[in-house]
């Protein structure tokens, strides 16, 4: 699962309060605190046990690892740095459970979520589609299954989240989406379809029943997963449902979905070359409103997506002081596994990269439009932070220490006008009509 990678998740709560580690050499411990939740990371060497402990917590992996030779074996930046903050993962499932658990910490006394819902590794649109369970009332993070295998990751965090169930999630302690394994006692509720489209509208029908009629409809496309990954954060933010079309048709799921809510505003995710205007006209004969809005390519659809504002919908992310979530393009169930990050903490929209290695410069120059300054005291500014989501094979070192830069806080001076702040001190001049 996760054999020969060094670094692992933990649960920040427990471990910080009850464990001690034993290293070989001068490293005692390394915990590396999420800077916008509850959640962090812990490298361990070669000889550490955990002390026991009665209180839930994720099983804590100790891996192999030498001795510190250089300053970055301790793990920065490649965790953490003073603007970022890494979910490591080579895959989804450990993403899933890092996520969960750093916002549902669910120790010292804190309780976990009440349901939970289990997708399975190779569905990725389930796993955005879901994303609008994570959304309050319901609640419920995402975990991920290996066909008929419970991972054991995800195992250990089921038992350290302890879904009890309530009324908002009309008792149900998980929802499991088909093909998803579930241990048998937790009796999950079984979402099922034939395709995409229909796991969709069924969790749309879910959705509507545990909290009422939505808000908005966000249509996004089944065939382009890099197009559709931008919808799971905003579906955790909102509750807004997600339903699926094709690139030249429209599923008769998805169809019949809009039908039930012919009076709730539609928002398609993507260019035409994803979802055709065709497909958009079609749409517009069943429901009263529908708008189109995304960018050409993947990192430009993400963007003008976290730009867009239209009423009550839409993040309108376009001053500094938020939460980013940045995921890679290839892999599109993160997405949906860090939906809880757009819900929680520094609550951000998902951007995505179509490069492990540096920031596309469309994301650089967006990151730089937010970049937050201070004029007399940084304790009284506004910050950005970002969350980074994967391994350093998904996002690399580098691309980490650009975002971090970008998101960092600078000193500037203002005038009558305003203007742009850039990575170094920027002194904006008066107005040549100023006094």
């Amino acid at each position: 699962m996760l054999s020969g990678t060094r670094y692992f998740l933990a649960d920040v709560g427990h471990w910080l309060s009850r464990s001690r580690w034993r290293l070989a050499g001068a490293l005692a411990a390394l915990l590396v605190l999420a800077a916008a939740g509850a959640g962090g990371y812990l490298l361990a060497g070669d000889g550490g046990e955990p002390a026991p402990s009665s209180a839930p917590a994720p099983e804590v992996i100790v891996s192999e690892a030498p001795e510190p030779e250089a300053a970055e074996d301790v793990g920065f930046p490649a965790f953490a740095t003073a603007n970022t903050t890494r979910v490591a993962g080579a895959d989804a499932a450990t993403i899933a459970a890092g996520v969960a658990l750093a916002v549902y910490p669910s120790t010292g006394g804190v309780s976990g979520p009440d349901a939970v819902t289990l997708v399975d590794a190779a569905d990725w649109p389930g796993g955005i589609a879901a994303a609008s369970l994570v959304a309050d009332p319901v609640g419920a993070p995402i975990l991920v299954t290996d066909g008929d295998e419970l991972p054991e990751l995800t195992a250990s965090a089921l038992e350290a989240l302890a879904p009890a169930g309530s009324p908002a999630t009309d008792g149900e302690r998980a929802f499991a989406i088909a093909p998803a394994a579930a241990p048998e006692d937790l009796e999950p509720l079984a979402i099922e379809g034939a395709n995409p489209a229909e796991v969709a509208a069924e969790i749309e029908e879910l959705r509507a029943t545990l909290a009422g009629a939505p808000e908005h409809i966000v249509l996004a496309s089944s065939d382009e997963p890099q197009y559709a990954m931008p919808a799971a954060g905003w579906a955790a933010r909102s509750g807004d449902p997600i339903l699926f079309a094709q690139r030249e048709s429209l599923p008769q799921a998805t169809r019949q979905a809009l039908r039930r809510n012919s009076d709730v505003p539609v928002y398609v995710l993507g260019p035409p070359a994803v979802i055709s205007d065709e497909v958009v006209d079609e749409v517009g004969e069943i429901v009263a409103s529908v708008e189109r809005v995304g960018g050409e390519d993947p990192v430009e659809n993400a963007i003008e997506f976290a730009r867009y504002a239209d009423g009550s919908f839409g993040w309108d992310i376009n001053d500094p002081g938020h939460g980013i979530v940045i995921a890679n393009g290839d892999r599109p169930l993160d997405a949906g596994v860090a939906a809880p990050l757009s819900a929680a903490g520094t609550w951000g929209p998902l951007l995505v990269t179509d490069d492990a290695a540096a920031l596309p410069a469309p994301l650089s120059a967006y990151l730089l439009d937010l970049k937050p300054g201070y004029e007399d005291d940084p304790t009284r500014a506004i910050y950005n932070h970002a969350w980074l989501i994967g391994d350093a094979e998904a996002l690399s070192v580098d691309l980490q220490a650009e975002v971090d830069e970008l998101a960092a806080l600078v000193p500037v001076t203002s005038g009558r006008g305003g203007g742009d702040i850039s990575p170094e001190e920027t002194e904006l001049e008066p107005d040549d009509d100023e006094d």
